[in-house]
């Protein structure tokens, strides 16, 4: 049963990379895969925490900075549809 939980991980891990990779036009496309290597990291310390017998203080520190982060990701992208009008990155310079 644990190794099925490790898989899962592991495959949302790899997932969660791949269209981070390979989808890089849209700025809302990189924060939704930012978010669920988020996710698949919360799931691994879950898997982790509970294996050791540990308490789960940790995970509720890691939702407020993943919280932190989403939150961040959307200013950002509301703040680049207002002035640029789209979330393509190929719209605006990277100087």
């Amino acid at each position: 049963m644990m190794i099925y939980m490790w898989l899962i991980f592991v495959m949302m891990f790899i997932i969660g990379n791949l269209i981070f990779v390979l989808k890089h036009k849209h700025l809302l496309i990189v924060l939704l895969s930012l978010e669920f290597i988020v996710l698949s990291i919360f799931f691994f310390m879950l898997i982790f925490l509970s294996s050791i017998e540990f308490d789960m203080y940790m995970l509720m520190v890691f939702l407020v900075f993943s919280v932190c982060e989403g939150a961040l990701g959307l200013s950002i992208l509301v703040s680049m549809i207002r002035t640029h009008g789209n979330d393509y990155f190929q719209g605006f310079n990277m100087l």
